[in-house]
């Protein structure tokens, strides 16, 4: 699926593994309405056929930057309408990301700063630079965090840390991050997006089924009271009984092989 967007680009790195690239590393990968719409159609596209792909990891381009945010040298003369048009754009787009079921991984090589963080914290997990930054801005320009910032940070380090976070604006290290459970690994300077793809091939590897299947497990089971996710987990474990990757994986276990999934 090697493909050119405007301002990003995709590598198929083989057996379902693709390298989503943020690609406008002169203004810091900055996230204009281009981007938006690059975005959502990336992701449309893989949750319309979500069998093709089995892992996404996703970078910025250069080591300068993850993402820097909203392009505000495009939005200083926007109108108020022009405004609200371009943030629902985004908002679909987001939307479109966090119901991606093929899991995505989060190799943050530099700063990512409001939106930028907020892409990040849209991925199922974060690995990062040692020098990488984050930050949740908006406070600090007359917004808010408006693409999952405000929902996504406390779930992934607390309510009264992202208060804090949030309320401030005021930047914090990949250190900080990964001590606050938001970064699930600091990796040294240029691994970063090596070390990503080595555990989204890991990932590749397993049956794509079950994958996608624990990801909604856990990530709607997280929405609701523990009995109904209870719930919510066998439905979706009951829907890999019927499959022949199921059968596969026993009997390679039982023939002492490595399984061949299909995705069946």
């Amino acid at each position: 699926m090697d493909r050119e967007y405007q301002t990003a680009r995709v590598e198929d790195r083989g057996e379902g593994l693709l390298l989503l690239t943020l690609n406008r590393p002169e203004v810091a990968n900055a996230m204009n309405t281009q981007m938006g719409r690059d975005l959502l159609v990336f992701f449309d596209e893989i949750n319309a056929a979500p069998t093709q792909q089995r892992c996404i990891v996703l970078t910025g381009a250069g080591e300068r930057a993850f993402c820097a945010g909203g392009d505000l040298k495009e939005r200083n003369s926007m109108t108020d309408a022009a405004w609200q048009d371009q943030h629902l754009l985004f908002e679909r787009m987001i939307r479109a990301f966090v119901g991606c079921p093929v899991p995505v991984i989060g190799a943050v090589n530099g700063a990512a700063y409001a939106g930028g963080c907020e892409l990040a914290l849209c991925c199922d997990f974060i690995y990062a630079a040692e020098t990488a930054r984050f930050a949740l801005t908006e406070v600090t320009l007359g917004i808010m965090p408006g693409a999952g910032g405000t929902q996504n940070l406390p779930r992934a380090v607390g309510e009264r840390r992202a208060k804090e976070i949030i309320l401030t604006g005021r930047p914090f290290t990949a250190a900080e991050a990964y001590k606050w459970g938001m970064v699930n690994r600091i990796c040294a300077p240029g691994r970063v997006v090596d070390e990503a793809l080595e555990t989204g091939r890991r990932i590749a590897e397993n049956a794509p089924i079950s994958v996608r299947q624990a990801k909604q497990a856990i990530h709607f089971g997280m929405q609701v009271d523990l009995a109904s996710g209870m719930m919510l987990e066998i439905e979706a474990y009951n829907r890999m009984v019927p499959t022949e990757d199921r059968r596969e994986g026993v009997l390679a276990f039982n023939e002492k092989r490595k399984p061949r999934f299909t995705g069946r």
